[in-house]
């Protein structure tokens, strides 16, 4: 069975919609499982309703009807029959969210942004599967929430692999085609969860890894993995072929053109992953399989923007020993503050993070009861993986350099404008 993954640009108006049927049409759907993100920046604009439900419940039902006339204006672009079943169904999905919000009693932040955030997968995937239908490609839409289960850590949740194995295989024909969602499971409770932001080629992986699929294929708008964003740099080259290694590396330090937890399932069982572009199907991409010899030729650039760089030093001039490191990590993964680099001196300790959960103002007073802290808020950190004598320089034109760290393969910079 092959899995496919289309990401929100490739669903994100009525025109990538129609060009999904014409990519399964082009390289084969029989034997497949399709997993679709929510349309566009649809994820972005449920945030603001989670925001609203919290913050401002004067624009709560303002920001969901911006949700719903996103929806609809591609329902009346890809359905001519107001009387369609997907518009029946869509209403369902709406009604739904609506009842959550009037009657939801938790108070829990995380938890109520994924049963609010899920929607834009369920939403996608069934406007997906009935424009598919209407095209004589016969479907089933299957609720992934019934097949990958978690534990109830929202917002970023484990997957309870067995559980999930069990339930995926029991579900699946693999001489049909499905459709389900990425990015979302459920608990134990069978309330929703989300794998964390971007996680909906982690789901890919998932179902492979159950299925013992054939292969993954990931349809970007990029003709496969580069060996630099292409918002962010101006000449790119295609990386033809790496191996689960390189890619993993390239995913850990946050390259954004597959999710960091992806690989691991697929290495596990060989699993060949294609990265390719749902503009040119037939070209070949990027493709990622087993071989330690399978490196870029070239330097690979990666960027993180909106870090913090953080330095920390003993009000009492004494040494920044490994106690106080075991200390200070223990904070960091209490106040949920990912770190991205580390560098440690006698007296002072350097880390650069992102705080994704926006705790860091709580973390900052509670290390100012220890420590001097100072830090540099919206800075950027560049990996380069496979560094030469002039990477750093392409980097650093027009910028102040904060922090640098280098390894055998790898040089990372922390930069600021």
């Amino acid at each position: 069975m092959r899995i496919y993954k289309f990401g929100g640009a490739s669903v994100k108006d009525a025109d990538n919609v129609k060009n999904v049927g014409h990519v399964l049409r082009t390289v084969g759907y029989s034997d497949s499982l399709l997993i679709a993100s929510a349309m566009g920046k649809t994820t972005n604009a449920l945030e603001v309703v989670v925001h609203n439900y919290f913050q401002n419940r004067f624009d709560l039902a303002e920001s969901v009807q911006v949700v719903k006339d996103y929806h609809l204006a591609i329902l009346h672009d890809l359905f001519t029959d107001s009387t369609d079943a997907v518009y029946q169904a869509v209403d369902h999905l709406f009604e739904s969210l609506t009842s959550f919000l009037l009657n939801n009693k938790s108070p829990n932040y995380n938890f109520v942004y994924d049963q609010i955030v899920s929607y834009g997968e369920l939403l996608s995937t069934t406007i997906l599967h009935h424009y598919l239908l209407c095209c004589n490609i016969e479907n089933t839409w299957i609720d992934a929430r019934n097949l990958i289960k978690t534990d109830t850590t929202y917002r970023d949740a484990n997957v309870q692999w067995e559980s999930t194995e069990s339930a995926i295989t029991q579900a699946i024909d693999k001489k049909e085609l499905y459709i389900t969602q990425g990015f979302i499971g459920s608990d134990y409770n069978g309330f929703s969860t989300t794998l964390g932001r971007e996680g909906s080629d982690y789901s890919a992986a998932i179902f492979a890894y159950a299925l013992n699929a054939e292969s993954v294929t990931i349809w970007k708008d990029v003709p496969g993995v580069l060996n630099a964003d292409p918002r962010y740099f101006d000449e790119t080259t295609l990386l033809e072929q790496i191996s689960y290694q390189e890619a993993i590396e390239l995913a850990f330090y946050g390259a954004s053109v597959i999710h960091p937890k992806t690989l691991q399932p697929l290495r596990q069982k060989e699993i060949p992953l294609y990265v390719k572009s749902f503009v040119n199907p037939t070209l070949a991409g990027t493709s990622v399989s087993k071989g330690a010899d399978l490196k870029p030729a070239i330097p690979c650039f990666i960027v993180k923007k909106n870090q913090l760089l953080i330095s920390l030093s003993s009000k009492d001039f004494s040494f920044i020993m490994e106690q106080n490191i075991s200390d200070i990590f223990k904070l960091f993964c209490e106040y949920n503050i990912k770190v991205n680099v580390i560098q440690n001196s006698a007296i002072s300790f350097s880390v650069c993070v992102e705080d994704k959960f926006n705790h860091f103002e709580e973390l900052r007073q509670k290390l100012n009861d220890q420590y001097r802290v100072s830090y540099n808020e919206n800075v950027s950190l560049y990996t380069i993986r496979h560094f030469d004598e002039t990477s750093a320089d392409r980097i650093l034109q027009d910028k102040t350099l904060l922090l640098k760290q280098v390894n055998r393969e790898t040089m990372q910079m922390v930069t600021r404008e």
